[in-house]
């Protein structure tokens, strides 16, 4: 439940970066609160140096704890992988990198309060995104006694400089500079980058936008390939070694990256109305997604695929949303698991200068059959069954005609 009036708490857990926000909410919650404030870490795969000394900066701010979870391996099977088996794609681009941390990272943030016997929580997102629907919808779904506190609503701060400006009264340590161009999310599965050029959208993206993946101009010149084995949607193994889900993406990351692969330069639809300009960068994603739908497109029939492309967008849709904790997401997930069953095989990947080609795929489930499809002689289809096939399959637009020539005479 959202307080938007200045009461008094005992114990707030504030989700914590680190940076220039977060170090601002720690003081001005005791402050306007007075309370204790626990900072909560999640570790979903970010860049090392993100998370170097943060405990430090955690209790420099004033806070009397700060909690670091290892996320890593939880965000990428139960999240990542499980979103992938249902071809999630948000307006058919966004591999929703931001949006699927969320509620693992809510989760752990909701079960840190609960040890704590915190009664609030706080968070760093702003009233104009999408972060703040995602992390209290899940608070909701979780634990819905604990109040939620949304600083950027409600405070009077409006500017880096106010924020540098408070700290600074209070002689509380930060390392960040007036100077902030871009705003960037990172975890194991993607880094976005927002700001600078990128708020007019005919401003192409500078090179200084991409932090992760090389130029697919100054990739290698020659292409590189591997083996991908996938067991019920889900990679598993590569070049026949098996290896965890965290593993597995942090492997493709470092292939995908190096060959320029994952880059895209979108204008999406926020949940709350307007719209934004985005690069998202996910180079071991990109490699999974593609991997698992060349299998899907030897294992699932015509019907089943369909099917399947719909699950896809009501998934991603849900994901963007902040709707992880919902009985919809169960009956989805029950739903993609079903067709992922016999999503099983063996896929061989080329990556070139940005490109992702599976040029060799197999299955034992694979609906592909020679005998049936050859342009050769064959003994197993009649071709002659295709002219009753077509009378009854274009006997709708037969009729129609039949009745405009009637109704004419």
């Amino acid at each position: 439940m959202l307080k938007h009036e200045n009461k008094q708490y005992k114990k707030v857990v504030l989700a914590y970066s680190g940076g220039l926000d977060t170090s601002t909410i720690v003081p001005w919650l005791k402050e306007n609160y007075g309370c204790e404030v626990v900072c909560f870490v999640a570790d979903v795969g970010q860049e090392r140096e993100d998370l170097e000394g943060i405990e430090q900066k955690a209790l420099q701010s004033g806070a009397t704890k700060c909690v670091i979870r290892d996320l890593r391996e939880e965000f990428v099977r139960d999240y990542v992988f499980e979103t992938f088996k249902t071809g999630a794609l948000y307006e058919g681009e966004y591999l929703l990198g931001t949006a699927i941390a969320r509620p693992c990272i809510a989760k752990a943030m909701v079960e840190v309060a609960l040890a704590e016997g915190a009664d609030a929580v706080a968070h760093g997102a702003t009233g104009k995104g999408n972060d703040q629907v995602r992390f209290e919808s899940a608070v909701a779904a979780l634990a819905p006694e604990l109040d939620v506190i949304a600083p950027w609503r409600i405070w009077n701060l409006q500017s880096r400089e106010e924020l540098l400006a408070y700290l600074n009264e209070r002689n509380i340590p930060c390392k960040a500079t007036l100077k902030k161009i871009y705003s960037r999310d990172a975890n194991v599965l993607h880094i976005s980058t927002e700001g600078g050029e990128l708020e007019h959208t005919w401003n192409p993206a500078s090179e200084n936008v991409w932090v992760w993946t090389v130029s697919p101009e100054k990739a290698p010149d020659t292409p590189e390939t591997f083996e991908l084995t996938i067991e019920k949607g889900v990679v598993t193994e590569f070049n026949g070694q098996k290896l965890t889900p965290f593993e597995m993406l942090s492997k493709l990351n470092e292939i995908g990256a190096r060959n320029g692969v994952g880059r895209i330069d979108i204008t999406e639809n926020r949940l709350v109305g307007m719209k934004s300009r985005g690069c998202y960068e996910t180079p071991g994603g990109t490699i999974l997604y593609k991997a698992l739908r060349a299998v899907e497109q030897l294992v699932l029939d015509k019907t089943t695929r369909i099917f399947r492309d719909h699950l896809a967008v009501e998934f991603a849709q849900l994901v963007y949303d902040g709707r992880w904790f919902t009985r919809l997401r169960e009956v989805l997930m029950a739903a993609a698991d079903e067709c992922a069953k016999d999503v099983n095989g063996k896929v061989v990947v080329k990556l070139y200068k940005g490109n992702i080609d599976v040029i060799q795929k197999d299955s034992p489930n694979s609906l592909f059959n020679f005998d049936f499809v050859t342009f050769g002689a064959d003994q197993v289809y009649d071709q002659a069954d295709g002219e009753g096939f077509i009378r009854l399959y274009s006997l709708p637009y037969r009729i129609r005609a039949l009745n405009a020539k009637q109704r004419a005479k």
